[in-house]
């Protein structure tokens, strides 16, 4: 039985280097020779869990009140690596808003088999058309373009389902140290940044599985 890594990659929609490290990861493993033996699983990790489900300020006006003068630059580098992977990011139009639901969404998305669609869909809304991904008519109709049944959707919005999903995740996060995204958890190691150029991903994986034992279950 051929040895596979679990990778577990902690993610937040509201995170420009989220969906930059999400390029770079598939990137990374379209260059394997198997990449079908690296099983990722995208885990969630509120950013702000206090934000408002009301959008305020833009994520680039917010990034001027943390880094002043440093903050125009800074936004310009986030808009220029993301060009670089063919990502529409623009943080002039993004804004801020609580991401709970999304991340139930994700979880949704991932119980029938369209976890990747969903996240990307919820990525580009929030960072590429600055939607508001708070709002559950928004969440409604980015969950049915990724391929989930609305109604399902509209269920779940109305209630508490995947909210300890979501909560188990975070859970694990804190015991793993882990403090920001994204961030990779290889085989249950420890933490290290999603943020790396995709042959150094592609090297952090290969690495992993020489030394992991060729008959190992890949159910654990």
């Amino acid at each position: 039985m051929r040895a596979v890594v679990e990778v577990d990659v902690y993610v937040d929609v509201l995170c420009p280097w989220s969906y930059i490290g999400k390029r770079r990861l598939e990137t990374a493993l379209a260059g394997m020779a198997e990449p079908e033996r690296v099983r990722l699983r995208w885990r969630s990790f509120e950013l702000s869990p206090d934000e408002d489900r009301s959008p305020g300020l833009t994520a680039a006006a917010a990034m001027t009140k943390w880094w002043g003068d440093q903050a125009a630059a800074r936004v310009e580098r986030i808009h220029a690596l993301a060009r670089a992977e063919g990502l529409g990011i623009d943080l002039h139009r993004a804004r801020p808003v609580n991401t709970f639901d999304a991340h139930r969404l994700y979880h949704v998305g991932a119980e029938h088999g369209l976890g990747d669609a969903v996240l990307e869909r919820l990525l580009r809304a929030y960072l590429c058309e600055g939607l508001n991904v708070s709002d559950p008519r928004v969440l409604e109709r980015l969950g049915a373009e990724a391929g989930l049944d609305p109604a399902r959707v509209r269920d779940m919005l109305a209630g508490h389902a995947y909210a300890d999903r979501v909560r188990a995740d975070e859970r694990g996060a804190r015991e793993r140290g882990v403090t920001g995204v994204p961030t990779l958890v290889l085989d249950g190691g420890p933490p290290v940044s999603a943020v790396q150029p995709p042959a150094r991903l592609r090297g952090l994986f290969e690495d992993r599985l020489r030394a992991v034992p060729a008959d190992r279950d890949p159910g654990r």
